[in-house]
């Protein structure tokens, strides 16, 4: 009988930290906050508070955030995208690639390099039926969807951010998205 106490304790000490850890693990995911900044490459970004942030689905997106529109099942994404230095495809085919997923009427697509603070940035806008899915593999007809794409050139690698929703979404959000592009700041290394 006491050696069945004795086991009992030893289990019990055994098994205290362990659960203790459990314990805290879930605490910190359940109440884990999103992160305000992040880094894409070598930029820092502040995120909109009424931007969500959504854990990556791809290995090739450095960060992607969401934004919730009126009705429940709209919304519009963010994608992050960053190379290394020469890497990924230069702006103009990016940008043509971006508009070549969407069937657009004439005329709406457009491609606009300007300079925002030191940074040199090409704006990329269309709208019409969005083929969403991985170039070269099967894609999905959403209509009514728009772009608002921004590539900001950098010594270390340009940085690719695609928005795609709903065109009354995106079109709502475009001072929002300019205003977070200019706010992009240098990693302090």
């Amino acid at each position: 009988m006491q050696a069945l106490g004795e086991r009992s304790k030893s289990l019990e000490m055994h098994f205290k930290p362990l659960l203790a850890a459990a314990l805290l693990s879930l605490n910190t995911a359940l109440f884990a906050q999103d992160p305000s900044h992040f880094e894409v490459g070598a930029l820092k970004f502040e995120r909109p508070s009424t931007w969500a942030w959504v854990p990556v689905n791809s290995p090739m997106r450095k960060a992607q955030l969401k934004i919730s529109g009126k009705e429940a099942d709209q919304s519009a994404e963010i994608t992050f995208f960053h190379f290394g230095p020469g890497m990924g495809g230069g702006v103009d085919a990016n940008a043509k690639r971006w508009i070549g997923q969407f069937e657009s009427k004439e005329d709406v697509a457009k491609i606009e390099p300007q300079q925002v603070g030191s940074a040199k940035v090409t704006l990329v806008t269309t709208e019409g039926v969005f083929r969403s899915g991985m170039p070269g593999g099967p894609t999905t007809a959403l209509n009514d969807f728009a772009l608002l794409g921004a590539i900001i050139e950098n010594p270390e690698g340009d940085v690719f951010i695609k928005m795609t929703g709903p065109a009354a979404l995106v079109k709502s959000q475009r001072t929002a998205f300019l205003d977070f592009i200019a706010s992009a700041v240098p990693v302090k290394k």
